[in-house]
């Protein structure tokens, strides 16, 4: 199956140097981008190995990649203006 990448570059390509200064110097939003970082990981892994999963369980992971992906363009807008 071909999964679309959901890495925060892809994401958001306008802040890839604002992530990436960020992840070095903000240690909350560090941790707001590893959460996402290791919640995507677990939801490709599942998607591409055809892992088995509750479909609750999956749709529950995809929830929390969205709400966290909102939470992180909430913060990187913020710190861009």
């Amino acid at each position: 199956m071909q999964v679309e990448p959901h890495d925060l570059d892809h994401e958001f390509p306008e802040f890839v140097s604002l992530i990436h200064e960020l992840k070095e110097n903000d240690g909350r939003l560090a941790h707001l981008f590893d959460e996402y970082e290791k919640v995507n990981a677990e939801i490709v892994d599942i998607e591409e190995n055809e892992r088995p999963c509750e479909y609750i369980e999956f749709e529950t992971l995809k929830k929390q990649r969205l709400r966290l992906k909102d939470q992180i363009y909430l913060a990187l807008r913020t710190r861009s203006h």
